[in-house]
């Protein structure tokens, strides 16, 4: 373990409260809880804001997974995305910009440029924001919104705690955690999703509260909504050959995963497209907005009037369900409301609306996967080719390659619909139409908003060796200890020192003051200032460890000891400095 010396100035930095893994893990199950409430409410508010808006009825009734029937307003439907959005617009530019657009960008950019730190209003706004987009038929998702939203109450709590940097950092993951586990009441799928696309670091102390997080928002999520998938599956027979036992079909989910690629590359490139369109357009916010939900309200009329449902408006699951359950199965039709989705979702975005771009991707998964399955059974008849079975692999395969999230998107398509047979086949597929995605445009749809923005976001992660190094492997020998008198007032800079680095404690009394570099041959010779302070450590401990212990405590250097040696300047064997750790940082970094 690391030691300091009595007088170090440990409230140096603001973030240096150090609390256990039993208060952060007791912080991340009020966050799971408060942020599970949150999920619940905010299903609440969009039910208010929809059946008002398509039913002229006040209730808290609605299932998603339904259809809506027909408005009595008749074509007056039309303008209830309109009213919706302008009443977004209103909000989000009076009390919150962050609120705008599908929010996951925004908590990337917290965790990355601001320490963790969300203000306390984004989660009141983005809550109200986005039941009236959702509700009043913006075609956008629940997810993002509840990420924001528990990722913020993570932020505020942190912060009430006072808790360190990473701590906080930790606390907002666990709160975007534990949004996606009470939405779609997928624990392991919000894990992921959690340590794929939030957390800069992955160990214990960081995914214990996410765990802790996720499973109190998922059970507090169950309280309200019960224990059934997100989605209802229809049985189908599916073929032996599907199930990847040999190689002939290995080319059918490459083909799949290609196609869903560059499927998710346009979505991604042409959500962007569409904002940069209304970005560039020169004309009142209202009006851009007035606009771009006018056309969505007249398309998903259109939609209603030929075919009965209004498809793209809000978050779709009535579509998917549809779809799942192989009550719609043309391929050119669900080709069709593949390509109208995407264009909702770009405009609704584009134009002001707030909400997540998670569930118009499970919908184009969905109908994309219904399509290419409803094609090769035309073709294929006697094989036996189902909708239902590539529909549920292109939900997988969108959301993995357009958010990055390829683990997260496997586990919550189990997760979501309860159907494990079809896994083996998700992963090739969603493996090959991410990396079909990445070679085609770098950034997902999450990230491609910071890189405009010139916040760039770590995508690789990477064990680092230097961090179990031992201090006694990268220590620089101390040779002797000086009384800071004998120094004089100024350091004198030696140029002959060389490469070669030793180090001399520097004392006044029996206080530690610092230490100074010093000539291989003559001690009394120094190069440069004291530096100071520092503290001790034990030549066995760890690199991470002694990082920890400096960062912590503001220390310059550590002073090494031998193990099980009382802390005095006479039993030092050598230094450590923040130059040795950068040596071995770049050392490994080569390696």
């Amino acid at each position: 373990m690391t030691e300091t010396t009595p007088n170090d100035p440990q409230h140096a930095f603001p973030d240096n409260r150090r609390l256990s893994i039993i208060w952060l893990s007791l912080i991340a199950i009020l966050i799971g809880v408060v942020t599970g409430l949150g999920a619940i409410a905010l299903r609440y508010l969009i039910s208010i804001v929809h059946n008002l808006a398509f039913l002229g009825t006040f209730s808290l009734d609605y299932d998603a997974n339904l259809p809506t029937p027909p408005a009595p307003y008749g074509p007056l439907v039309i303008f209830a995305p309109v009213v919706g959005g302008l009443v977004v617009v209103w909000l989000v530019r009076s009390f919150a910009p962050e609120a705008k657009g599908h929010g996951v960008p925004e908590v990337m950019d917290a965790i990355y440029y601001r320490g963790g730190k969300i203000r306390p209003q984004v989660v009141l706004v983005k809550s109200l924001a986005s039941a009236l987009s959702i509700g009043s038929g913006a075609s956008v998702g629940r997810e993002g919104p509840i990420i924001q939203i528990g990722s913020g109450i993570g932020s505020v709590l942190g912060q009430l705690f006072r808790l360190r940097t990473w701590q906080v950092i930790t606390m907002v993951a666990a709160g975007a955690g534990a949004g996606i586990a009470a939405t779609f009441n997928t624990p392991l799928g919000a894990v992921l999703f959690a340590v794929e696309l939030m957390l800069p670091e992955f160990s214990a102390r960081t995914l214990i509260p996410v765990v802790l997080a996720t499973g109190t928002a998922t059970y507090v999520g169950r309280l309200a909504f019960g224990l059934a998938p997100a989605f209802l599956v229809a049985s189908h027979d599916r073929p032996e050959l599907f199930v990847p036992l040999s190689a002939e079909m290995l080319p059918l989910y490459v083909i799949f995963g290609i196609v869903t690629g560059v499927a998710a590359t346009g979505f991604v490139r042409g959500l962007y497209k569409v904002e940069d369109l209304f970005d560039g357009w020169k004309v009142n916010p209202y009006l851009k907005n007035f606009a771009g939900m006018l056309s969505l309200g007249i398309l998903m009329y259109v939609l209603l009037v030929t075919t009965g449902n209004y498809h793209t408006a809000s978050v779709g699951y009535d579509t998917i369900e549809a779809i799942l359950t192989g009550q719609l199965t043309a391929p050119a039709f669900l080709f069709l409301l593949f390509l109208l989705k995407m264009l909702a979702t770009s405009v609704s975005l584009g134009s002001g609306a707030s909400g997540g771009i998670f569930s118009p991707s499970l919908f184009l998964g969905a109908a994309l996967g219904g399509a290419f399955g409803g094609f090769l059974d035309l073709l294929f008849p006697h094989l036996g080719f189902h909708s239902v079975t590539f529909a549920l692999i292109g939900m997988a395969c969108i959301v993995g390659a357009s958010t990055g999230g390829a683990l997260t998107s496997i586990m919550m398509l189990f997760e979501m619909t309860g159907d494990y047979s079809i896994t083996l086949a998700a992963i090739v597929a969603v493996v090959v139409a991410m990396g079909v995605r990445k070679r085609l445009s770098a950034d997902d749809i999450y990230t491609m908003k910071l890189t405009r923005r010139g916040h760039r976001i770590p995508r690789e992660s990477r064990s680092h060796m230097f961090a179990i190094r031992m201090i006694k492997e990268m220590m620089e020998p101390a040779v002797a200890v000086i009384e800071k008198a004998d120094l004089g007032q100024r350091g004198e800079v030696d140029t002959e020192l060389g490469r070669e680095r030793q180090y001399a404690v520097v004392t006044e009394g029996r206080n530690v003051v610092g230490i100074v570099r010093v000539h291989p041959e003559d001690p009394t010779r120094r190069h440069g200032p004291i530096i100071s302070p520092v503290g001790y450590v034990q030549e066995s401990s760890f690199l991470q460890m002694a990082m920890t212990n400096m960062a912590d405590r503001g220390h310059a250097a550590l002073l090494v000891l031998p193990d099980k040696t009382v802390p005095r300047p006479e039993n030092v064997i050598g230094v450590l400095t923040r130059d040795s750790i950068a040596t071995a940082v770049l050392r490994d970094y080569r390696s």
